[in-house]
């Protein structure tokens, strides 16, 4: 078998242009500031075509800027195995990127074609049963694919099983033969629920059998007594973290690389951290101890339990926390957060009114609607969120609330305009905007939703406490709405709809530039001049040369 290679230090990319640092200009600005790229993207060598904006520079760039991949798309754990479609699409993918291996967190990441919000995935539970279904997975990846996989310790909040991590990992790997990734930060994580020093549990660990490690930014959060890492790419690298990097590479004989997860960084503070990192990762390495493929495993894969689904409930609320309650309290906050998060994109006044609280927000995370999702193709997150409002307006029946409902569904529903191409001379509107009208005026609500936030906001920073009892004022304004027509621009951004307020003159200027005005040009002088510089200003039209 053939060696693995040395790879260095890499920085982290999801592969977004628009995301920042971007890897390639930042090498351009400052050469030789890391060695390669480990990135995530689908499986599917094309849809990573289709869905990465960088994939094509990636792809140019991979002779002078060596790649690893790193897929957020992987389950090493859950209820069922990943897909032999889904296996032959990776095993494309890492032959013709040429990726020496491949790594990914230990952990559920993904159901039925849906992942966790914000791929917020599902670590397994450190026990025997966990070790079973994990080594399930990793033995039917591994047997699918050309390179190696790397198994990497996930991020923990709450507490399941009685294994320390590193434990758990240790057996992993005898089991399956896999050499393993560390992550740092996600150590810490654990160590911290536990309440014992970051560096616990490295005696008996295999370190010789570490290929790569991540380090990342992150922030400690506190509830009582514990206290919690956060694992966020885009906050600061904790001392901690630095300090244990610098212990661990010259305990790690066969290391290969070190990630620094980048991502969300501004350029300027990567770059720092880089020429901070680069001393101790040379961009080649002395020669010492060989790196082999791991082994191949003549084990059947298994097939993983049912259990999973038992950490989803408990993750989710739907089930009581048997093992750690106060993890799982924890846990579950920072789940809601990222669910009011991805809410929010699509329907921002009716979370407000029918999950704005934490108890609501729970009964949602704890539905059946929400579960669904994962339970078979065709659902997502944007119905599931809909039919639970729908659900609550049948058991208590609010007109004002039903209103916000129809409107966010009549946006969601709309799809965004086509491109408008207008004369030489002329005005259009901007790429993504419409203007709609609506027959219930919610102006005062999406005012009062703004105001309420900040107003809630700034309260809870400074006394550490969310005063949820001002979202009635929310419900008075939504029930009183006229009935009149309202008519907005909308904006499609992303994943989400912006709904722009419009004045009668920017009403009539819109209605110009969609065609449908008496003129198709505005002059210097005309009277509504001002209005189109506003309506430029706001990036609403587009004018033409």
């Amino acid at each position: 078998m053939s060696e693995l290679p040395w790879m260095g230090l890499g920085i982290s990319s999801n592969l977004d242009s628009r995301a920042v640092p971007h890897p390639y200009r930042l090498l351009e600005e400052h050469p030789s500031l890391f060695d390669y790229v480990e990135y995530s993207a689908p499986l599917s060598l094309a849809e990573a075509r289709r869905d990465a904006s960088l994939f094509s520079e990636l792809w140019n760039q991979r002779s002078k800027v060596p790649v690893l991949f790193h897929p957020v798309h992987l389950n090493l754990y859950g209820p069922t195995l990943e897909s032999a479609d889904a296996l032959r699409d990776l095993a494309e993918h890492l032959s013709q990127v040429g990726s020496p291996w491949v790594s990914n967190d230990v952990a559920w990441w993904h159901q039925a074609g849906q992942p966790f919000p914000a791929y917020f995935y599902l670590p397994p539970p450190f026990d025997r049963r966990g070790l079973d279904d994990c080594t399930a997975h990793a033995l039917h990846v591994q047997a699918s694919i050309p390179v190696p996989l790397l198994l990497e310790n996930p991020a923990v909040i709450a507490c399941r099983g009685d294994m320390h991590v590193l434990d758990f990992m240790a057996e992993l790997h005898l089991r399956t033969g896999s050499d393993l990734l560390l992550d740092i930060g996600h150590l810490f994580s654990y160590q911290l629920t536990q309440g014992i020093p970051i560096s616990s549990g490295l005696d008996g660990f295999p370190l010789e059998s570490v290929v790569e490690i991540h380090i990342a930014g992150g922030l400690v959060s506190s509830r009582g007594q514990r206290r919690y890492y956060v694992d966020d790419h885009a906050q600061p690298v904790r001392n901690e973290l630095l300090d244990m990097l610098e212990m661990l590479i010259p305990l790690c004989p066969r290391l290969r690389a070190v990630t620094f997860e980048a991502d969300g960084q501004a350029a300027e503070v990567a770059v720092s951290l880089f020429r901070r990192l680069r001393p101790l990762i040379p961009r080649r390495r002395q020669e010492g101890p060989s790196v082999q493929a791991a082994v191949e495993s003549h084990q059947s894969p298994g097939v993983p339990s049912a259990e999973p689904w038992d950490v989803f409930d408990q993750a989710y609320g739907r089930l009581a926390e048997p093992v750690d309650p106060t993890g799982a309290a924890a846990e579950l906050d920072f789940r809601l957060a990222v669910i009011a998060f991805e809410v929010d994109q699509r329907w921002p006044l009716s979370r407000l009114l029918h999950a704005g609280r934490r108890e609501e927000l729970s009964l949602f995370a704890a539905s059946s609607e929400f579960r669904s999702i994962f339970e078979g193709p065709g659902k997502d997150l944007n119905r599931a969120f809909s039919a639970f409002a729908r659900r609550r307006l049948r058991d208590a029946p609010d007109d004002g609330a039903a209103a916000v409902l129809a409107f966010e569904t009549w946006l969601n529903e709309t799809p965004s305009p086509p491109p408008a191409v207008p004369k030489p001379g002329c005005i259009a509107l901007a790429n993504g905007v419409a203007v709609r009208t609506f027959p219930i005026d919610l102006s005062e609500l999406q005012f009062a939703a703004s105001s309420v936030k900040k107003h809630l906001l700034r309260r809870a920073w400074a006394t550490g406490i969310v005063e949820d009892g001002a979202l009635e004022s929310l419900r008075q304004v939504a029930r009183r709405a006229p009935s009149r027509p309202w008519t907005v621009a909308t904006r499609h951004r992303g994943r989400t709809v912006e709904v722009i307020n419009l004045t009668d003159e920017l009403i009539e200027v819109l209605g110009v530039a969609s065609g449908e005005g008496r003129r198709a040009e505005i002059g210097p002088t005309d009277r509504r001049a001002a209005a189109a510089r506003e309506a430029l200003r706001l990036g609403l039209i587009t004018p033409t040369d």
